[in-house]
C-alpha cells in the first residue's frame, strides 16, 4: 500500500510538473500566435481537428488502456499493438489525403485541401509512438513523459511562432502540430529503448479486441462530443465565429486539461493495481476526487473571473468577443476532471461497455441541445453545452454504483466544499476589485487575491488533502 501511495504521489508530482510546464508554454506560445493570427486562421485549423482526432482514435484502437489492464503486458503484446497501429495510421493517412478535397467542399473553404494534408501527417507519425508512450504510462514513468512533452512543445512552439511572424497564417498552426508529435516520438523511443520486431503476430490483438473495441468506439464518440460544436458551427456559422469559439475553447481546455491530464497519467494504472483489496479502490478514488476538486474548481472558476482582462491584455481586443464564451465554458470545464476520474475507474474495472453507453448518451444530448438552440445564437449553445458537462457527472456516478459501492453522499462530501469555497472566493474577489480600472493591475490583483483567499480558507479549515500535499513537498525537499 505504501509503495503504491509513493508511486501515485510521484506520478502526480511529475504529472503536475509536466502539465504545469505545458500550461505555461502553451500560454506563452498561444499569446504570441493569437496576436499574429486571425479568426480565419484558427477557424480553418479548428475545422480539421475533428478528423485528426478521430483518425488518431482509430489507429490507437483503445490498445493503450487494454495493455494497462494486462498484468503485465509482454513484448509479444507490445509488438502486436505497435504493428497494428502503424499499419492503421498509414492507411488512414492515405484515405484522408484522398478525402481532403471533399472536406474543403463540405465546409466551403478551398484552403482546407492542402492544409489538411499537412495536418493529417500527425496521424502516421503518432502511430509510430503509441507503444513507447503506453510503456511509459503503464510503468508510471512520468518524469520521462514530462521531458518528452516539454521538449516537443518548446520545439514546435518556436517553429510555429517563427512561421506566424513570417506571415504563414494557418500553416504555422498545422506545422506546429506535426512537429510536436514528431519530437515527442523521438524522445519516447529514446527513453524506452524499445522497437518493434519481426515476425508480425496479431494474435494478442484478437485477445484484447473485445475490451479495446468498445474503448475505440467510445474514444471516437468522446472526440465527437468534444468537437461537435466546432463541426456544427463550421457548417452553420461564419468562419470567424468558429475562430472565436476555437480561441475560447483553447484556453478553457488548457485550464481543465492541466488537472485532467495530471490525474489521467496515474489514475487507470493505480486504480487497476488497487482492485485486489476490499475497499482499497474506493479509498484511492475518493482521495483522487478530493485532490482533483482542491485544484480544478479554483483554477477554472478563477479563469472565468479574469477572462476579460486576461484576453484583452494578452492577445488583444480583437478577441474580446470570445470572453463571454470562455467564461461559460470554464464553469462547465471545472467538472470535466471529475468525469475523467470516473471514466478511468470504470475502465480499470474492465467495464468499457458502460463507458461506451454513457459517452453515446452524452454526445446525443450535446447534438440535440446544440441543434435545438442554433437560432438563439452561439452563447445559448455554449451555455447548454457547459450545463450538460456539469449535470452529466450524475450519470457517471449512478453508472459506477452498479459495479462499485460508492454513495452519492461520499462524493458530495469530497467535492461540494471545494466547489462552494472556490465560488465564494471568486465572487468576493470580483466585487473587491471592481474599482480597479487598469487591466494589467486588475489581472494581477485578482489572481493574487483569489489565490491568497483560497489558501487561507483551506488552512483555516485544516483541509486534510492540502496537508498531505504540503507534507509530500516538504519530504521531497
Amino acid at each position: 500500500m505504501d509503495n503504491l501511495k509513493e508511486k501515485t504521489a510521484k506520478g502526480i508530482a511529475w504529472g503536475a510538473i509536466n502539465n504545469g510546464a505545458t500550461l505555461m508554454l502553451n500560454l506563452l506560445f498561444g499569446i504570441v500566435l493569437a496576436r499574429n493570427l486571425s479568426e480565419l486562421d484558427y477557424g480553418i485549423v479548428a475545422l480539421i481537428t475533428i478528423f485528426t482526432l478521430i483518425a488518431g482514435c482509430i489507429q490507437a484502437a483503445g490498445f493503450s488502456q487494454a495493455l494497462a489492464n494486462l498484468k503485465p503486458p509482454t513484448q509479444r503484446d507490445y509488438n502486436a499493438v505497435a504493428w497494428f497501429n502503424m499499419i492503421a495510421g498509414f492507411s488512414l493517412y492515405a484515405i484522408l489525403f484522398l478525402c481532403a478535397p471533399l472536406i474543403a467542399w463540405f465546409f466551403q473553404q478551398p484552403a482546407l485541401t492542402d492544409v489538411s494534408r499537412l495536418a493529417f501527417l500527425a496521424i502516421p507519425i503518432s502511430a509510430i509512438g503509441i507503444v513507447p508512450n503506453a510503456r511509459l504510462w503503464i510503468e508510471l514513468r512520468n518524469r520521462e513523459q514530462a521531458i518528452a512533452s516539454i521538449a516537443a512543445l518548446l520545439t514546435s512552439g518556436c517553429c510555429g511562432v517563427c512561421l506566424a511572424w513570417n506571415g504563414y497564417g494557418y500553416w504555422s498552426l498545422a506545422w506546429q502540430q506535426v512537429i510536436y508529435i514528431t519530437v515527442a516520438d523521438i524522445f519516447k523511443y529514446y527513453f524506452t529503448r524499445w522497437k518493434p520486431t519481426l515476425p508480425i503476430d496479431f494474435s494478442p490483438i484478437y485477445r484484447m479486441f473485445n475490451f479495446s473495441s468498445k474503448l475505440l468506439l467510445t474514444n471516437i464518440l468522446t472526440v465527437i462530443s468534444q468537437q461537435v460544436q466546432t463541426f456544427i458551427f463550421g457548417k452553420m456559422l461564419h468562419i470567424n465565429v468558429v475562430g472565436q469559439f476555437s480561441q475560447a475553447n483553447k484556453w478553457n481546455t488548457m485550464g481543465h486539461s492541466f488537472i485532467s491530464n495530471t490525474m489521467a497519467q496515474v489514475a487507470q494504472p493505480v486504480l487497476t493495481n488497487a482492485d485486489n483489496e476490499e475497499g482499497r479502490q474506493q479509498r484511492v478514488f475518493r482521495k483522487m476526487l478530493r485532490f482533483t476538486s482542491l485544484i480544478c474548481f479554483p483554477l477554472m472558476f478563477g479563469l472565468a473571473l479574469v477572462a476579460h482582462e486576461f484576453i484583452v491584455v494578452t492577445i488583444g481586443e480583437k478577441w474580446e468577443p470570445c470572453v463571454i464564451l470562455l467564461q461559460i465554458l470554464c464553469i462547465g470545464g471545472a467538472f470535466i476532471p471529475l468525469q475523467t476520474l470516473y471514466q478511468n475507474l470504470i475502465i480499470s474495472r474492465k467495464r468499457s461497455d458502460i463507458y461506451l453507453r454513457l459517452v453515446v448518451l452524452q454526445i446525443l444530448l450535446q447534438i440535440i441541445l446544440t441543434l435545438s438552440l442554433v437560432k438563439l445564437g452561439i452563447v445559448a449553445m455554449v451555455t447548454a453545452f457547459s450545463a450538460l458537462n456539469m449535470l452529466f457527472i450524475v450519470c457517471w456516478h449512478f453508472a459506477l454504483q452498479r459495479i462499485l459501492p460508492l454513495t452519492a453522499l461520499d462524493v458530495l462530501k469530497d467535492t461540494i466544499p471545494f466547489t462552494f469555497i472556490a465560488a465564494v472566493v471568486m465572487l468576493t474577489t470580483h466585487y473587491a476589485t471592481l474599482s480597479i480600472t487598469n487591466l494589467w493591475l486588475l489581472l494581477l490583483a485578482r489572481i493574487m487575491m483569489a489565490a491568497m483567499l483560497y489558501l487561507i480558507v483551506m488552512r483555516l479549515l485544516n483541509v486534510a488533502i492540502l496537508k498531505e500535499c504540503l507534507q509530500f513537498i516538504r519530504k521531497k525537499q
